[in-house]
Formats: C-alpha cells, sequence, structure tokens
C-alpha cells in the first residue's frame, strides 16, 4: 500500500510539473507575427533609404527594383501596421470592456520596488530576483516604448508621406524635422529590438509562448513566480459567465464599429489625402500655339560658373567639366540610387553602364546610351542641344577622364 501511495503521488507531481500555463491566446499570436513582419520591413526598407550612401544599402535598393519600388514597399509595410494597430486597439477595449481582463500591462508602484530589488540582486546584495507578476517591469516599458514608438513614427510619416498638407496647417521647418525624428526613431527602435529584445526573449532564454502560446510550470516559476502563486490558490482570472458576455457585447460592439470605421477611415485619408507629383498628368485637348512672323529672340542662358580645373586636368574631361555636369542633371535618379541600373556618380560607373547598357563608350557616340536617350529628347535631365554636341564632340575625342 505505502508503494502504491508513493506512485500516485509521484504521478501527481509529474502532472503538475508538466501542466502547461496560457501566455497567449491565437488572435495575440497571430497579431505579435503580423506586427514583427511589418516592422522587419519597414526596419529594411526605411535605414536603406536613409543611408543611401551605404554599398549595402544600394544593393538592397536595386535588388528590391530601385528606389520606387523600395518606398512603395515601406508604404504598404506601413498600411499593414496602422492595421495592426487599429486591430490591437480593439481588442484591447474588448478584453478591458468586455471580458473585464486585468490591465496588468499598465505600470505600479509595484514595479519601481521591483526595479530597486533587481538592482540588489546584480549587485550581490540580494539572493533572489524580485517576485514579478504576469508582466515585469521590464516587459511593460518595451510595451510602452512601442506605443509611444508608434505615435512618432505615425505622426512623422504623415509629415513626410503628405508634405504639401502639412505645409498648409504647419511651418513647412517641420518636415524636414519629421524626417530627422522619423530616422532616428527607427534607428532607436531597431536597436532595442536587437539589443534587449532579442537578448532577453531569444538569446538569454528562449521563450517559445508567443508561438506556442503556453509556458511550462518552470518556466512560469522563474520567470512569473506571482502569477503563478495566485493559479495555484485558484484566484487567477476566469472569463465571465455567458449571460453577462452577452449583455456586455452588446453594448460594447455599437461602439467598438463606430471606432473602427472613424480609424479606418483616417488611415484611408492618411493614404490618399493628397495627390503629389508622383501622380500621373491628365492629357487634356491639344490646340495651335499662336507663333509671331518675327519670333521673340531667346535669351541666351548665364552659363554656370565653374571652378577652374585642377592642374593637370583638361577642360574637355570628365574631371573637368562632364562628371560635374552629370552629378548636377542627373545625380537624382542615377546618382547612389542608380535608376535602372545606371550611376554617373564616377567616370567608372558611366563606362560600365546599367541595364540599357554602358552610358559612354570613348570614341563612339552612336553606341552610347547616354547619347541616344538624350537625342531622343524629353528625358527629365535633359541637357541642351549644346551641351549634347558638347558631350558627343567628347565621347568622340575618346572621353578622357583627367
Amino acid at each position: 500500500m505505502t508503494d502504491i501511495k508513493v506512485d500516485q503521488q509521484a504521478m501527481q507531481e509529474k502532472t503538475v510539473t508538466d501542466k502547461k500555463y496560457t501566455r497567449f491566446d491565437i488572435t495575440q499570436r497571430v497579431e505579435h507575427f503580423i506586427f514583427l513582419l511589418s516592422f522587419s520591413v519597414l526596419g529594411i526598407t526605411g535605414l536603406a533609404q536613409k543611408y543611401s550612401e551605404n554599398m549595402i544599402s544600394q544593393q538592397l535598393i536595386q535588388s528590391l527594383g530601385g528606389i520606387e519600388n523600395t518606398r512603395l514597399i515601406h508604404h504598404w509595410a506601413a498600411v499593414v501596421m496602422m492595421f495592426v494597430t487599429i486591430f490591437h486597439i480593439l481588442n484591447l477595449l474588448y478584453r478591458i470592456f468586455v471580458l473585464r481582463v486585468p490591465w496588468s500591462m499598465m505600470p505600479v508602484i509595484e514595479d519601481i520596488k521591483h526595479l530597486i530589488h533587481d538592482i540588489g540582486y546584480y549587485l550581490g546584495i540580494r539572493k533572489e530576483q524580485a517576485y514579478y507578476g504576469r508582466y515585469n517591469y521590464a516587459e511593460k516599458m518595451e510595451y510602452l516604448a512601442v506605443v509611444w514608438g508608434t505615435i512618432i513614427m505615425g505622426i512623422t510619416g504623415f509629415m513626410m508621406w503628405n508634405p504639401i498638407v502639412t505645409a498648409e496647417y504647419l511651418p513647412g521647418q517641420l518636415i524636414p524635422a519629421a524626417k530627422a525624428a522619423h530616422g532616428a526613431e527607427a534607428i532607436l527602435a531597431v536597436l532595442s529590438i536587437l539589443l534587449w529584445h532579442f537578448y532577453h526573449v531569444h538569446l538569454r532564454h528562449f521563450n517559445k509562448s508567443m508561438f506556442t502560446g503556453k509556458l511550462t510550470r518552470d518556466e512560469m516559476k522563474e520567470e512569473h513566480p506571482a502569477e503563478l502563486a495566485q493559479i495555484d490558490a485558484g484566484h487567477n482570472y476566469s472569463p465571465p459567465p455567458t449571460t453577462i458576455l452577452r449583455k456586455r457585447q452588446y453594448v460594447f460592439f455599437p461602439f467598438a464599429i463606430i471606432i473602427a470605421i472613424v480609424m479606418i477611415f483616417s488611415a484611408y485619408q492618411f493614404v490618399t489625402v493628397e495627390d503629389t507629383a508622383l501622380a500621373q498628368v491628365t492629357i487634356r485637348e491639344t490646340a495651335e500655339v499662336f507663333v509671331p512672323v518675327t519670333p521673340t529672340p531667346k535669351p541666351t542662358p548665364t552659363p554656370a560658373p565653374t571652378s577652374p580645373p585642377e592642374e593637370g586636368v583638361q577642360a574637355n574631361s570628365w574631371s573637368g567639366a562632364y562628371g560635374a555636369m552629370f552629378r548636377n542633371r542627373c545625380g537624382t535618379c542615377h546618382g547612389f540610387t542608380a535608376v535602372g541600373g545606371l550611376s554617373l556618380a564616377t567616370y567608372e560607373d558611366a563606362l560600365i553602364g546599367g541595364d540599357n547598357g554602358p552610358a559612354i563608350v570613348p570614341g563612339n557616340a552612336e553606341a552610347s546610351v547616354l547619347v541616344q536617350v538624350q537625342l531622343e529628347g524629353g528625358h527629365p535631365g535633359q541637357l541642351t542641344p549644346e551641351e549634347i554636341s558638347s558631350v558627343i564632340e567628347w565621347i568622340e575625342a575618346g572621353a578622357p577622364e583627367q
């Protein structure tokens, strides 16, 4: 009989040890995954644009199809994060007002005591860490940092996405300030995830609860001992009865629908409120232009002042004149961003060319893509006829670099 009792006690202890405790439900895990995906895309595409002169950024932008595709991906990831944020707000309101789940993510005085306790533990004054509940002070601060960062990124992102509308109501100087704040907050967020979140959740101890939704008893003892004690004492949260739940839902859902409509409409306005110069201009009806018999003479353009070429550098060379001309006229699209794979940042880049071939073929202007495009006309970086003739003469002369 004694052996049977011992075996039964051992089985009961094993059952308790093997018990799993629900940490996150399926909606929270799906929400976390989509947020993680959109955050990662925003961080990669955003930092690539912020540091576009970096070689890694240039390669990434080219692999994504150019700077415009990179911006488009960045914007779509922002839209996804907007809808994740809307869902999170509605889900949070439902848990608070309908399910009456304790709002344990908000900081309380007890968290300050836990912080002081942990400082003593890390200094060797105390033998054990603080007695955490469902969320400790570090997790709460990380959550609030996400909330704060999302607000900052949303406001500054709107100002950058819609600069004309922003300038109608706010000083124009705030737009470059928003760009600086947007980039700085992005760096802070990425570093926080890589240095803080990854270490505490994945390296120090691999917490699988965001994937499985469960924690073992040993993990609960280590990470959330106060919550485990409440569960063992039978004081843990229990959902309300069905009748009460239905009454609360009847009151909550109409308000939730109104809030959802307002937030979705705001997100739609965020994206569509402004037509920028990127919008396609409608081609209107054309009419014959009156030309006087005696045409008005065209004013001779005043050439831009140029610094004298360095000693040993020819004026009719890449270093003497044409490199600066191409950087000035073509640098926006064919600088470090290299639209179409073509960069005119350096002489070597021009010889290599882009997707359509070498931009400059020394001694052969007809085979030079740059000349072909310029002779067609209508290019955003269109050269004057005099400049085109000068470029052709330079290429036919062998396109000297210096």
